[in-house]
């Protein structure tokens, strides 16, 4: 499933965030990095389940793009705490 939003958080640190995130917030789901590039990273996760993200520039920040079969909620739970984009 595709997961989108817009963000007013410059791409390295949406990065930055989804490395933390995915690594030590989700006790029982975790997913480590597994690959990633100036505007990309994959995590692998349970039972080797893939988390691709990512980022795009946007007319008002950063367009964050990800997704997963298993972190559905995960995902979204992340895209949350991403500020809004700028007004």
């Amino acid at each position: 499933m595709m997961h989108e939003a817009t963000t007013s958080l410059p791409a390295e640190e949406v990065l930055r965030r989804a490395k933390e995130f995915f690594a030590e917030r989700v006790p029982h789901f975790g997913a480590f990095l597994e690959k990633e590039g100036p505007t990309w990273a994959t995590f692998r996760g349970q039972g080797g389940e893939e988390i691709a993200i990512a980022v795009l520039p946007a007319e008002r920040g950063t367009r964050v793009r990800a997704s997963s079969l298993l972190f559905t909620q995960t995902i979204d739970r992340f895209l949350s705490t991403l500020p809004p984009e700028a007004a």
